[in-house]
């Protein structure tokens, strides 16, 4: 709405967007190999400021060009933040022997950043109508430095792998440790035939969540207001809460029932979008919190599949490709708009959710991770 009001265009709009990704895609896996041996908690630190400075771009300069230095950061921010986090949850808890509590933990920390994303835009409305974009920019400039401060009190415990020691002198080693495990992380992905298809899954299911980035649209297109625009997007937010917060006991189902929902997730989205009022979000959020809890057991499962020491890095080669889809995704509807309305577009976004659907039980590896995968190199086993 930001940028609407401002008089930019749906493909100008979308054009932001693909300027976000590729910013993100550039260097999702670079900051991923840097998580594998730098601090993870200085990376989310980091981050987190960065987004901030990004809010502060778009209230100071609110222009296309303005708008775009706000994308930039923000997805050198997104970049920094994928596959550090999953990561580094997870080897908080291999160093605590409890990582089979990844999937409810995983689950209930991203139920609860959904909440709080409700809860700010419960409070979009309030903000918008007290002092318009600018107080609503500056409460989500203060939000990136409470989140810094969070991950800035974290604990930190060494990895559970370390890249390998070198006896070259100062910088010279830190880049032969990050060429490592830039190497083993691709490696990985590369060679093992389980990682592989669990990295392609995760990073289809990221792609889709590109969806929402149009619901404001959708809704207006549906004849709401802007002050009430908020409050349908809250829905599908405290659906995702609620999806997330399910993860963690649905955690060891078939794979089957996971394809089933993710089928249930196209038709509902797809319906709603179709019936172009108010009332089809009420499927759409059904819809979306199906999605986010396939969405977080897959990463789960990827993240006990994976065995080698770049753990960061596999986990941003799925953010990766994730990337790549959102931008094809993106341009799209930059493309699309030209021609059709926004509920046809929505809706014709649900048919790869439905192939999707289909090669999950493919795709998703089994709870807990699996046996051994014959076709991990030798090289990544000794390391």
């Amino acid at each position: 709405m930001l940028f609407a009001d401002h008089g930019l265009s749906a493909a100008q709009i979308s054009t932001l967007f693909v300027i976000w990704s590729t910013t993100a895609f550039v260097l999702e896996v670079p900051s991923g190999a840097w998580a594998d041996t730098y601090s993870r908690r200085t990376l989310l630190v980091l981050g987190a400021l960065l987004s901030g400075l990004g809010y502060a771009a778009w209230i100071t300069l609110p222009s296309f060009t303005g708008f775009a230095l706000g994308f930039v950061l923000w997805g050198t921010s997104s970049a920094l933040i994928s596959g550090t986090f999953e990561a580094f949850v997870y080897d908080e808890l291999a160093a605590r022997d409890r990582t089979d509590r990844y999937a409810s933990l995983l689950g209930r920390a991203r139920s609860a950043s959904f909440v709080m994303n409700l809860a700010a835009t419960a409070l979009a409305t309030p903000l918008f109508n007290l002092g318009g974009y600018t107080l609503a920019g500056v409460v989500s400039v203060l939000s990136c430095l409470v989140q810094a401060a969070v991950a800035l009190s974290l604990p930190e415990a060494q990895p559970v792998e370390t890249a390998r020691d070198s006896d070259e002198p100062g910088s010279r080693a830190a880049f032969t440790n990050y060429l490592h495990m830039l190497h083993s992380g691709v490696t990985e992905v590369l060679t093992s035939r389980l990682v592989r298809r669990a990295v392609a899954l995760v990073a289809l299911l990221g792609g889709f969540l590109a969806f929402d980035e149009y619901f404001p649209l959708l809704a207006r297109e549906a004849g709401a207001t802007t002050s009430a625009i908020p409050l349908l997007i809250a829905g599908t937010v405290a659906a995702q809460a609620i999806g997330g917060a399910l993860a963690g006991p649905a955690y060891k189902l078939p794979a089957a029932t996971f394809a089933v929902g993710l089928a249930a997730t196209a038709v509902l989205i797809a319906a709603g979008s179709l019936s172009r009022s108010a009332w089809g979000f009420l499927p759409i959020a059904v819809g979306y919190g199906l999605m986010q809890l396939v969405i977080v057991v897959s990463e789960s499962r990827l993240q006990d599949a994976i065995t080698g020491p770049a753990r960061a890095t596999v986990t941003s080669v799925s953010g990766l490709f994730a990337e790549v889809f959102a931008v094809a995704v993106y341009a799209g509807f930059a493309v699309g708009s030209i021609w059709f309305p926004m509920s046809i577009l929505v809706a014709a976004l649900t048919i790869p959710v439905v192939l999707t659907a289909l090669v999950v039980p493919f795709a998703l590896p089994p709870p807990g991770g699996a046996a051994p995968d014959n076709s991990v190199s030798t090289e990544v086993k000794e390391i």
